[in-house]
């Protein structure tokens, strides 16, 4: 019979890439991944991982099981959350996954109001790209996600709510004069970011190719506006106080500002934890949520 922990060995091999990682993360002996590999290779069917050099990599078909695996996982750890959830749902356990910016900005004061009122939910946040936290949804390793739009293509997910969020061209004062977005350093933030995303479709419809530095953070980007390296498209919300500081200003660039509402996305049905969240956020509308449906 297929278990839980052989499958964990095999995501965890595919995720670290070798036998030693997945021993490393799992807190087992390489022996131990070996020998889970072959027996689930065996209880399939099919070869799920061949020789590669001094290791191991998945096959096909070890890389389309795995795709399962990950959702046969995600989706069993949700339904123990569930069952206990429905029993008692404020000794429950919420997964959050965030995208950087909204894991900056939205998710503190979220969780803080969250908790004074039910401190007894445990509450794990992932923060990561955009192009991950859709994903880890979709496999049932979360169960709500704090992002921009969600893609058209996920399936039984529900939008509960949004909070407005308006995208800017900012940098320092300096740069007001005779301002050409042509001619300026744009600085992009890490690669699989929404932002970096809509900042490449702004400079495609402006149909310019200017400079572009890659700084890989959203903290990297708006410390080397204000330093001056550069200009960059950023959330209104994210550069307030460096706005307000007289740091940074806002930069007259066609087809700016955008408007790019937060979503707050759950599974669905979702559990008793979650939904607790939900009205925590209709009855706490100074957190800045308005629900949806």
């Amino acid at each position: 019979m297929t278990t839980n922990a052989r499958l964990r060995s095999l995501v965890e091999l595919a995720d670290t890439g070798s036998v030693r990682g997945a021993a490393e993360r799992l807190f087992v002996t390489e022996s131990a991944i070996s020998s889970a590999l072959s027996t689930l290779s065996a209880e399939v069917g099919v070869s799920l991982v061949d020789r590669h050099g001094r290791g191991v990599r998945l096959t096909p078909a070890g890389l389309r099981y795995t795709e399962y695996a990950r959702q046969i996982l995600g989706l069993h750890e949700e339904a123990v959350l569930a069952a206990r959830g429905e029993a008692e749902p404020e000794q429950g356990v919420i997964r959050f996954a965030a995208v950087t910016t909204a894991g900056e900005l939205m998710i503190p004061a979220m969780l803080a109001s969250f908790q004074e009122e039910h401190p007894n939910v445990v509450c794990q946040v992932h923060v990561a790209p955009r192009t991950a936290v859709w994903p880890m949804l979709t496999c049932h390793e979360v169960d709500v996600v704090v992002a921009g739009r969600p893609p058209t293509d996920l399936n039984h997910v529900r939008v509960r709510a949004r909070s407005p969020n308006t995208l800017v061209v900012v940098g320092k004062p300096s740069r007001a004069d005779g301002f050409d977005p042509s001619q300026a350093t744009w600085l992009l933030r890490e690669s699989g970011s929404g932002t970096r995303a809509t900042m490449a479709v702004v400079l495609e419809e402006l149909e310019i190719a200017p400079r572009q530095m890659v700084l890989g953070s959203h903290g990297a980007v708006v410390a080397a506006a204000v330093a001056g390296v550069g200009i960059t498209l950023v959330s209104r919300q994210a550069v307030r106080r460096e706005l307000d500081a007289g740091d940074l200003v806002e930069l007259p660039v066609p087809g700016t500002p955008l408007s790019r509402p937060w979503h707050i996305v759950t599974q669905s049905p979702c559990t008793g934890p979650t939904e607790l969240l939900i009205k925590h956020l209709a009855t706490h509308r100074e957190l800045g949520w308005e629900q949806v449906g």
